[in-house]
């Protein structure tokens, strides 16, 4: 296959056709079965991988085990474990290029923008949970003891690591959503066993090599390479793994969810959305169309905080539409290789049908078409999309449609718009567009969400907790909150 733009190593990287890692060595599945890998800009396969059976997975999980238990890694002091995670982002942005390129073919997005947002937030990431290894604290307790009134006692509480790591993360970013739970487990003296989405195993596969020339011990790091229903199942499923953590679909973090109780694994879910944008009469218009555009149609929508709902108050909500109708009718689709491209691909033939699904589901129940509706190929595009004359009750409202589909409804006052805003299953991410900051003041505390943005949407920053209210999820990524997430508490009381 013929790639324009590529740099020799992204290219030698491809044809050498990845294997997985577990315990330090670089493997195929032990049945010799592999999968291929397609690029959604062209359809065409790109490599092949491992398919991992559940044999392979439990390999990984018993090297992630006894490098927790019995090797060098549990005497890693703070300071060293804090140093690790620096070298692996210094080596990350010395190779941002090659990731964001490797990203950019295996999942379609624009490699010039997954090497400034993707790649270098992931590298952000990773030095802000640096600096927690050595910033992991207990405390001491002063006790009453009231049984043993004469005795004099010494007691304090540790926070010690969770242990065994099983990570399973979606395709819309991979890189990023791999460092979210790489970070802090590693940070925390935890071992992981990373199961990349059946799509975008690419990255994670680089991601440990960086971590093997960083210097981390044989098994503290694992990457198995499959599907959901072998891999990801059998790692759900494995009594050694102490903690899950999960990025995807609220359906299948549900069982995630399930599974995990009933063994009393430690779990945290980072689920779907269906983020509300709300645009008030004060607010900058021209500032909120560009930024409501932007939150629906960045990476292609594919984004669990996208803003796919728009609320307008109703004076201005023709206008707001027709800018960001505009906005889509200019964007330029196209292989994300190309730097001028503005938006790209979907991730697969399968997502592409979905959700060309529910703009039909529109149309069939005589919405309004405001821009775009249509897909094409090569690849798997759908044109950035905006519908109207919607009912709040609606799928298309109601449902997590992970595309470049926005859906946009009028509202009369503050109450009308928190009323919307809060009539969804889903929790993850709102905007306020505003100039009325008691207004916004009012709103926020009224607004279930995990995240609350003003006069912008998505935007993130490795020390806010990022997760979700309701179906959203269960848990947080990022922040302190993360470090509580991947430690256990152990209270201690010394009769002296």
């Amino acid at each position: 296959m013929s790639l324009p733009n590529l740099l020799p190593a992204t290219t030698a990287f491809i044809q050498r056709a990845p294997r997985m890692l577990i315990g330090g060595d670089w493997v195929e599945a032990a049945d010799g079965q592999t999968m291929p890998l397609h690029n959604p800009a062209t359809g065409e396969v790109l490599c092949v991988v491992p398919r991992a059976t559940p044999e392979d997975v439990d390999r990984a999980v018993l090297a992630a085990r006894q490098a927790f238990d019995d090797s060098a890694w549990t005497r890693t002091r703070p300071r060293e474990r804090q140093n690790l995670l620096w070298k692996l982002a210094d080596l990350m942005q010395r190779d941002a290029e090659l990731l964001a390129q490797l990203e950019c073919l295996n999942n379609g997005k624009s490699a010039a923008v997954a090497q400034v947002m993707d790649v270098q937030l992931a590298i952000d990431f990773l030095r802000y949970m640096a600096g927690w290894a050595t910033k992991i604290e207990g405390s001491t307790v002063n006790v009453s003891a009231p049984l043993m009134p004469n005795e004099q006692f010494h007691s304090f509480i540790r926070r010690e690591a969770v242990g065994v790591v099983g990570a399973i993360v979606a395709w819309n970013f991979p890189l990023l959503l791999a460092c979210w739970k790489l970070g802090p487990a590693l940070a925390t003296g935890c071992t992981v066993v990373l199961k990349p989405a059946d799509e975008t195993p690419l990255t994670a596969l680089k991601l440990a090599e960086l971590v093997q020339e960083a210097g981390y011990p044989e098994g503290v790091f694992n990457v198995v390479t499959g599907t959901g229903i072998t891999a990801g199942s059998a790692l759900t499923h494995n009594p050694l793994v102490d903690k899950l953590t999960f990025t995807g679909s609220t359906a299948v973090g549900k069982q995630i969810g399930k599974i995990a109780m009933d063994s009393m694994t430690r779990v945290t879910l980072e689920l779907g959305g269906k983020s509300p944008t709300i645009v008030m009469a004060d607010a900058d218009l021209a500032s909120a169309a560009a930024g409501a555009a932007s939150a629906i149609f960045f990476n292609q929508g594919q984004v669990c905080c996208a803003g796919s709902r728009l609320y307008v108050q109703r004076k201005h909500f023709d206008n707001v539409v027709a800018d960001i109708a505009g906005i889509a009718n200019a964007m330029k689709l196209g292989n994300g290789l190309d730097p001028s491209v503005e938006m790209g691909p979907l991730i697969s033939a399968r997502q592409q049908e979905r959700v060309y699904g529910y703009i039909e589901k529109g149309r069939e129940s005589g919405a309004t078409i405001a821009c775009g509706g249509e897909q094409f190929g090569p690849g798997y595009f759908v044109k950035p999309t905006v519908i109207v004359d919607v009912d709040q009750k609606h799928s298309l409202v109601q449902e997590e449609i992970f595309g470049p589909v926005l859906v946009a409804i009028p509202f009369d006052d503050e109450a009308d718009a928190l009323r919307l805003a809060n009539d969804s299953p889903y929790g993850l991410g709102a905007s306020i567009w505003s100039n009325d900051l008691a207004a916004v003041h009012r709103m926020i505390p009224r607004i279930k969400s995990g995240s609350v943005w003003v006069n912008c949407h998505s935007a993130l920053d490795p020390a806010l907790p990022f997760g979700g209210y309701k179906m959203s999820g269960v848990g947080r990524e990022m922040g302190h909150a993360a470090i509580e997430h991947y430690t256990e508490l152990k209270s201690v009381l010394i009769k002296l």
